[in-house]
């Protein structure tokens, strides 16, 4: 797994280097036989945040992409639609990514994480409740028009390096503490997040059903690729 997400990050067009971070020996020699640029953090980060940042610190990247190890599938143009906005706007220090939920069940469900944006693509919340919650109109009566769609958060971050190295020394929030999503310690403390929209569909592997889902996609994927060599060859 780590293997298809390192070279599928390395794909982004906008990416200089990429680098595996990890305090596990088992995932740094894994790292060593792909042939992929690793380093070895400190065992005590409270978060994935934390072991970015140490590494960042020796590097002089102006900007720095945090992706989670566990998305075998991750886009590489999801990477680049979220590295834009920070290179095209100096003043925004985080980027982030959303996707439309297409599965009315992931609407209420507390482990898919929801996010509202302002009307300039800025995170006004993210949450594992559901918003927006769909009340009705102001008189009780049916809506005009139909609701807007839902929307959750794709774990993919991008950081100004100056920023980041920061982030840490920010005070956690009851926000943060009550929702238990780190990206709200910036909300909390005043700094924009920019949100872009994808169609990237997050595939995480958090747990042995994950793994066994993502693995049949594979087959899949790769039963299609094949298919279509042997078709035009034939």
């Amino acid at each position: 797994m780590l293997q298809h997400v390192y070279e599928r990050a390395v794909m982004a067009r906008l990416l200089t280097s990429t680098i595996i971070a990890t305090d596990d020996e088992r995932i740094y020699a894994e790292a060593r036989r792909i042939g992929a640029p690793v380093r070895m953090t400190r065992a005590d980060h409270l978060s994935g945040t934390d072991r970015v940042a140490e590494v960042a610190a020796t590097e002089n990247a102006e900007l720095v992409v945090n992706i989670q190890g566990d998305e075998p599938l991750i886009d590489p143009a999801a990477i680049d639609s979220a590295i834009l906005p920070l290179i095209d706007a100096p003043s925004i220090n985080i980027g982030t990514l959303k996707k439309r939920i297409e599965n009315p069940r992931e609407v209420d469900d507390p482990n898919v994480v929801k996010v509202v944006t302002d009307r300039a693509g800025n995170a006004l919340y993210f949450s594992r409740s559901t918003i927006p919650y769909i009340r009705g109109s102001l008189d009780g009566g049916p809506l005009a028009s139909p609701p807007g769609p839902h929307y959750k958060h794709i774990g993919l971050y991008v950081y100004r390096r100056d920023f980041l190295l920061r982030y840490s020394d920010l005070p956690v929030g009851p926000l943060e503490r009550a929702e238990r999503l780190e990206q709200l310690r910036a909300l909390e403390n005043g700094h924009a997040i920019r949100v872009v929209e994808t169609d990237y569909e997050s595939l995480g592997v958090d747990t042995p059903d994950d793994l066994e889902r993502v693995s049949r996609l594979f087959e899949t994927i790769m039963g299609s690729i094949r298919s279509s060599s042997t078709e035009s060859n034939g």
